[in-house]
């Protein structure tokens, strides 16, 4: 028989996961299905027509909300197979596993019962949709229903395979799973589909994604093929830890959703459409903050309390690199906002959402960096702290969102986003504060690499104040960018960050030589 650790990492190695070629997989992984968005999402709309997009966000929605039903066991059986990685150990892998799986697959299908239930609620009376496409609305639904179980199990296999750090499996099945959500859409309208027809797309889509990463999970542990285990304490153990995680996993989709639900039922659901289009590419961004906290929540579940002051200055580098890298991209995009959506949608976008387009960048920037103390908090095994500054947001974010939805529209909706994302950030890096040394803060170069970004913002964003052409604005724009990345690279990293960069840099040129 094969040996059972022949493709697990040692203990050693799980404690380096912050790996140069870890993040550019990840990134890679990440970026494909932005780049795809941003060329398939205009023939969608023209496609499908502004009403009937409407409805595909809000499909995109529910693929994205179904984890309320998994009671955080996907984010629990990471956790505790890193810890298992990490003892060297393979022997609890299988019922661990297997009993997560079967866990999932049955909240699944009691979730895809509870959304068959209301389809003809939602499509009747809490949404805003033209009469003529009800019928279509309510089928999509039901469709939806029925990949629920499929998208839950799912979490499960992702979740091993983010333990055991194969991060080139995760992204190549997610690359390709996330690029099918913008290409189906465009491929059903060119064969002369409805919108049914494309969400039935969508769920095939899912259940061969679901079945990839099953295949990979036999491939990475071939423990996993001799039986199904399922194990009464590892119930117990993993709705233990998945507790809390899950009252972030029905919080934080009900927080990253509202706005659209509220636009849909309080405007139009071509506002939806208005609003959903700059939402789906500025938060895209997160790819840089994603591709870095799918390394780092691992990392941060397999180290014992006794090693954990040496993660001090794993954590203030990672909030560093992704300031450097963020906020050069959020001042570019918030810039040419009206730029962007005029050449990628034209001049009706542009005119709608450039506003929103803006704000929700500045959301994106606070949302970002939040995701560092986020994977800290719950890799130590408290999740319970961020799940209740969830509860706590909940109760704020809905009555303000309410509110500036009703007084200012699809403006209102982003500036609530806006202002919930930011309060998010604040309460989780107060709450970091317990477990990091923050006098590292000031010496590994964070607080340098702090002035420098404001520095950058203030002189770039100055240049909405003035007139100009799209011309001068990206010659200012490249002046101060080259200005920002020489002074960053001379005084804000260090030699340890820099011969990180250029390992990464040399990855991609060999994977680039590898391709050709």
């Amino acid at each position: 028989m094969q040996n059972d650790n022949e493709h697990i990492k040692p203990a050693s190695n799980m404690r380096d996961g912050f790996r140069a070629h870890n993040i550019v997989i990840n990134f890679f992984g990440q970026i494909i299905p932005l780049i795809v968005g941003v060329f398939a999402i205009p023939f969608v709309i023209r496609g499908l027509g502004v009403e009937s997009f409407g409805i595909l966000s809000f499909a995109w929605m529910f693929l994205g909300y179904f984890t309320i039903f998994d009671l955080g066991l996907g984010r629990a059986t990471t956790k505790f197979i890193s810890e298992e990685l990490n003892k060297g150990a393979t022997k609890d892998l299988r019922s661990l596993f297997w009993t997560s799986c079967w866990m999932n697959l049955f909240l699944g299908f009691i979730g895809g019962i509870i959304i068959a239930s209301m389809a003809s609620f939602l499509a009747e009376n809490v949404f805003r949709i033209p009469q003529g496409l009800i019928s279509a609305a309510r089928t999509t639904f039901f469709i939806l229903a029925a990949s629920c179980p499929v998208v839950l199990v799912s979490t499960a296999f992702r979740g091993t395979l983010e333990a055991a750090q194969r991060f080139e499996y995760v992204n190549t099945v997610a690359a390709v799973a996330s690029s099918l959500n913008f290409l189906l859409p465009m491929a059903g309208f060119f064969m002369g589909f409805d919108i049914r027809g494309i969400i039935l797309l969508l769920m095939i889509s899912r259940l061969c994604s679901a079945l990839a990463y099953l295949f990979l999970c036999f491939k990475v542990f071939p423990i996993l093929r001799e039986g199904v285990s399922i194990e009464g304490k590892r119930i117990r153990q993993l709705l233990k830890y998945g507790g809390w995680v899950s009252v972030s996993n029905v919080v934080q989709p009900i927080l990253s959703y509202l706005d659209r639900f509220f636009i849909g039922s309080m405007i139009s659901i071509a506002a939806v459409a208005y609003y959903t289009a700059p939402f789906e590419i500025v938060t895209r961004l997160s790819i840089l903050p994603t591709s870095l906290t799918m390394i780092l929540f691992p990392v941060f579940s397999s180290v014992d309390s006794g090693a954990r002051e040496n993660l001090a200055s794993l954590y203030f580098r990672s909030l560093k690199f992704l300031l450097i890298l963020i906020v050069p991209l959020i001042a570019v995009l918030v810039l040419f906002a009206g730029d962007i959506l005029q050449l990628w949608l034209g001049s009706r976008f542009s005119e709608i959402s450039t506003v929103v387009f803006q704000i929700l960048a500045a959301g994106v920037l606070m949302n970002s960096l939040a995701q560092v103390p986020f994977a800290l908090i719950q890799g130590f095994g408290h999740p319970d702290i961020a799940a209740k500054f969830h509860l706590l947001e909940l109760l704020l974010y809905i009555p303000l969102m309410w509110l500036l939805v009703m007084h200012m529209g699809i403006v209102g909706g982003a500036i609530a986003w806006t202002i919930r994302v930011s309060l998010d950030s604040l309460l989780l890096f107060v709450a970091s504060g317990k477990f990091m040394n923050f006098r590292t803060f000031l010496d590994n170069g964070l607080k340098r690499g702090i002035t420098l970004v404001v520095f950058l913002m203030c002189t770039l964003l100055s240049s909405l104040l003035f007139p100009m052409t799209i011309v001068a604005k990206a010659v200012i724009t490249s002046a101060v960018l080259i200005v920002f990345s020489l002074t960053s690279w001379r005084f804000v990293l260090d030699a340890k960050e820099r011969e990180l960069i250029i390992s990464a840099y040399c990855h991609i040129a060999s994977t680039i030589r590898g391709v050709k």
